[in-house]
């Protein structure tokens, strides 16, 4: 996924005719995240969760074909704990086509688990005019959403969303991509803000060798369905010596509880690597640190902050917390 030469140059010569604007993000909480192909090879998907990665989208495929290593990425992006969804590179040149490819899109990525929304990455605009793309495009998300019952995000450059894409675009949320400044560079009123940013297309990222496409998210990445995360639940992977009781224990829950949540038929056996979703209270919840946890870590699977639980646990030195101690996770 790439913004190619062309656009890039267009896009330089449209910032110099105009004025600077950043369009924010559409929500205040933001998750780190990149995307992924073929292109990057065997990914060490854990060590990338590791390094604070949250959210990861895998191209699905182009057109009608399937990206090769699209089974393999999504399964391992799932075994590490990841929030993750597809995207496909759209090659169509009518309408019609863009059906198909949505229809192959939906079939592609049904069964795979998602809890981010499919996108459109809809880029190659040659021999194409402004209302054919928008006509190809829009034919594309309207199918893919009334087969998955999810609204897809739009995924383009900066360029593209001032110069290209019309107003029937705004109901679908944006996935911005623009290198070099802080926020896309954006003028449209279309959106009100992104929903992703595509931030860096040569980022270092650990388990990826060589570069991959860095992005920021927000919660309106997160899919309609049920398993959309949110404030009151939490993904955690299991650990050797884990037991199911332990877990309840820590998080405040029940056996019970973690079983029929996860679908669990026999609570007394779970494996390491595992990854289990944990309910929480969203009021004064709390944590007991465990061996090898670091406050960083604690924040991300709780989509809160670092200087939040300084701030509510009057920790004086974020870098040293000790197993056992007990952590409030929000206010009451």
């Amino acid at each position: 996924m790439k913004v190619n030469r062309l656009t890039a140059a267009l896009l330089a010569v449209f910032l110099l005719l105009t004025p600077c604007a950043a369009l924010g993000p559409a929500e205040s909480a933001v998750y780190a995240g990149m995307d992924v192909s073929v292109y990057q090879g065997d990914i060490d998907f854990r060590r990338a969760a590791d390094s604070g990665v949250q959210v990861v989208y895998i191209r699905a495929g182009y057109g009608t074909t399937a990206d090769e290593n699209f089974a393999r990425n999504w399964q391992a992006a799932r075994a590490a704990g990841l929030h993750y969804g597809f995207y496909l590179y759209v090659t169509a040149r009518m309408a019609e086509q863009a059906r198909e490819q949505a229809r192959f899109f939906s079939g592609l990525i049904e069964g795979t688990g998602y809890d981010c929304r499919p996108a459109m990455d809809f880029e190659s605009f040659s021999g194409l005019s402004q209302a054919e793309v928008n006509v190809i495009g829009l034919a594309f998300l309207q199918e893919l959403e009334a087969l998955t019952g999810q609204t897809p995000l739009l995924y383009t450059d900066a360029y593209a969303a001032d110069a290209v894409w019309q107003s029937d675009m705004g109901r679908y949320p944006l996935w911005a991509a623009d290198y070099g400044p802080e926020e896309p560079d954006i003028t449209s009123d279309i959106w009100a803000g992104w929903t992703g940013f595509q931030y860096s297309d040569a980022g270092r990222i650990p388990g990826i060798e060589g570069n991959v496409d860095l992005d920021h998210f927000t919660r309106g990445v997160f899919s309609d369905s049920s398993t959309a995360p949110d404030d009151a639940c939490v993904r955690y992977t299991v650990r050797p010596g884990d037991t199911l009781w332990t877990i309840a224990q820590r998080y405040g829950t029940t056996v019970a509880t973690l079983a029929s949540l996860n679908q669990i038929q026999h609570p007394d056996l779970i494996f390491p690597g595992q990854t289990l979703r944990i309910p929480i209270q969203s009021a004064a919840a709390q944590y007991t640190v465990q061996p090898g946890d670091t406050l960083w870590a604690i924040a991300r699977q709780y989509h809160t902050s670092v200087e939040t639980l300084v701030q509510l646990n009057r920790i004086s030195n974020p870098d040293l917390i000790y197993p056992g101690q007990v952590l409030t996770l929000s206010a009451a």
